[in-house]
């Protein structure tokens, strides 16, 4: 299950998606969440299915690996699927299963589909991003992007975002080799009841949560030796400039978006 998370991990590569501004890459994820949530029928989700679809084909990015970001989010997903489909009420002529005191009516299974291809679609295009765009060029466009906003701090804030999920992987598999390292000495983390599964977590988190604070100092220490001082004065070796594939990935994202209203409030 650790090792299924993909969030925080880059795939090098030389494709067009690769190659777009990173400013260009996070408001349109930005704004395809926000299709996610204007689409209310499920016509709209071939239009969703299509642009990620392409996406993921001219990324040449291995399907494995959204795959594998969905895994460990499957247990969710179907929690909240169950969840709307027996607490969403309807009226009577629209309930199509009744036992006893249980009720499903046709709002709630529909509520439940739409939630659940939210949520795996969200995440999948999250992932992308962080698939196609390194953790330096994630920092500089959430930096460029916060300074729209405020200058004051837009720096620090941008590296404490791409810090925290760039050492989401790392820590993930400093998580497994402890794991396995306490299996190897006789620790079960499977059997047991709940109480008993969360007591025998402790000899997990304590070496996490000390490897985590040496990391922590480590990359402090690394930061201060290199004389780093924030963003004031701060140059870069390639600045941030939009090209003609910021255009045309905008005007095939206008699609999606255009299309996402129409289907809303026309169809």
């Amino acid at each position: 299950m650790i090792k299924d998370i993909t969030i925080g991990q880059y795939i090098p590569g030389e494709t067009f998606v690769h190659k777009l501004d990173p400013r260009t890459k996070i408001i349109l994820s930005i704004l395809f969440i926000v299709s996610l949530f204007i689409v209310d029928k499920f016509i709209g989700y071939i239009l969703i299915v299509g642009f990620l679809g392409l996406t993921v084909y001219v990324a040449k990015l291995p399907p494995r690996y959204l795959y594998k970001g969905l895994k460990p989010v499957f247990f969710l997903i179907i929690f909240t699927a169950i969840l709307n489909i027996f607490m969403i009420k309807g009226t009577y002529d629209t309930l199509i299963f009744e036992f006893g005191f249980i009720k499903v009516y046709s709002e709630g299974v529909r509520t439940a589909a739409f939630m659940a291809l939210r949520l795996i679609f969200l995440i999948m295009g999250t992932s992308v991003l962080t698939l196609t765009t390194s953790p330096i060029e994630l920092t500089d466009g959430i930096e460029r992007l916060l300074r729209l906003i405020g200058k004051e701090m837009a720096h620090e804030l941008a590296m404490m975002m791409t810090i925290a999920l760039r050492f989401i992987p790392t820590l993930m598999d400093e998580t497994d080799k402890i794991m396995m390292a306490q299996k190897a000495r006789g620790a079960d983390f499977e059997s047991g009841g709940l109480v008993q599964k969360a007591k025998s977590l402790i000899p997990l988190l304590i070496p996490l949560f000390i490897s985590s604070f040496r990391r922590a100092d480590e990359l402090a220490m690394a930061m201060e030796s290199r004389a780093y001082r924030g963003g004031n004065g701060r140059t870069r070796m390639k600045e941030l400039k939009f090209s003609n594939k910021d255009i045309v990935a905008f005007a095939i994202f206008s699609i999606l978006f255009i299309g996402s209203f129409i289907i809303r409030f026309s169809l």
